[in-house]
């Protein structure tokens, strides 16, 4: 498993008029294309697939924020940002080990977190299509 590299100057959603965004208040300092889950309290934190209460993906943050700031989450669509050209289209990408981040693999609890696909331009870009279920528990 490997981590993703984000630019976090880079991350938009790629079609926000057909996205699913939502704002929350930050639980701790988040950075613009962080893997977030929801706290008990109805705040945001980062995802971690290694510690118990945060083993849930909720969606990207598209922009970042300290506690108790506003940060939009990308709950459902294609978002930019993500460095996917060693993953195949259509691979699945989940939560990691390390806090916030998204990787080519499964962590220590498989978190489902979206796939690699592309926009139909020319070149077929890769993006992130991100597909956050909010109805599953995973802890």
């Amino acid at each position: 498993m490997a981590d993703l590299t984000v630019t976090a100057a880079q991350v938009a959603a790629c079609f926000p008029d057909k996205a699913e965004i939502y704002t929350f208040k930050a639980a701790e300092t988040i950075t613009a294309g962080q893997a977030v889950y929801l706290t008990s309290s109805g705040t945001v934190g980062l995802c971690d697939t290694n510690a118990a209460g945060k083993q849930q993906f909720r969606g990207i943050a598209l922009n970042g924020g300290g506690a108790g700031q506003a940060i939009d989450v990308l709950k459902e669509g294609h978002c930019y940002g993500f460095d996917l050209s060693g993953m195949s289209y259509d691979a699945i990408v989940y939560g990691s080990d390390t806090a916030g981040a998204l990787a080519d693999g499964a962590g220590t609890m498989t978190v489902n977190a979206g796939r690699v696909a592309a926009l139909p331009n020319a070149d077929l870009t890769k993006v992130l299509y991100v597909r956050a279920d909010w109805l599953r528990a995973w802890t």
